[in-house]
């Protein structure tokens, strides 16, 4: 009995004592290739290398991690940083043109002490005065207090001494030029007399 395999292969006799439920034998030469890819002694040496391969890839995994760790945290000082610094721009820039307006205060505190026969054109005068030192005193600008003041050299300038008895040692006398800080960090300093040195 002669039976076609498939359109590809060739027609191949099968034997009359085989069973007919569509099985073709396999060829010896099928069958010692099948029987050798499928070894248990081939598959070993794989089976070995691949816990050498995850090792490896752990160790791949925990080293990008510890660099990915690495630049968050290098990420995040740079940005820490960058407020800081940027922070301390805006102080000094501010500080900066703080101290350039004080004389202006300076020269108005004068103007304010000299007698004016006009009382309206004081008063306009005296309301300048006071939103000027408003405006100063929301940006955070205080004036640094001396007279009475024990003598101190972070906030105080020494220019001169003078003896008293009403005064104790080293206290501030006389306040020649006010003083100013922003936030605690002085301006400028204030001039000042010391009593009994």
């Amino acid at each position: 009995m002669i039976r076609k395999v498939g359109k590809k292969e060739k027609d191949k006799e099968i034997p009359k004592d085989a069973p007919e439920t569509g099985d073709i034998p396999l060829e010896e030469e099928n069958v010692q290739t099948a029987a050798g890819t499928c070894g248990a002694d081939e598959t070993a040496p794989e089976e070995a290398a691949k816990p050498d391969e995850l090792e490896e890839l752990k160790k791949a995994n925990a080293d990008l991690s510890d660099k990915l760790l690495r630049q968050m945290a290098e990420f995040d000082n740079f940005r820490k940083r960058t407020a800081r610094e940027k922070e301390e721009i805006g102080i000094v820039a501010k500080s900066k043109c703080i101290s350039e307006i004080l004389p202006v205060v300076d020269n108005f505190e004068r103007a304010m002490q000299s007698e004016c026969a006009d009382g309206e054109f004081r008063k306009g005068m005296e309301l300048i005065f006071k939103s000027l030192t408003d405006a100063l005193t929301k940006m955070g600008v205080e004036e640094i207090k001396a007279e009475g003041e024990p003598f101190n050299p972070d906030l105080h300038y020494a220019v001169s001494t003078v003896e008293s008895e009403e005064l104790g040692s080293n206290v501030v006398a006389n306040v020649l030029q006010k003083g100013y800080q922003l936030n605690g960090k002085v301006i400028r300093h204030a001039m000042v007399a010391v009593a009994n040195p």
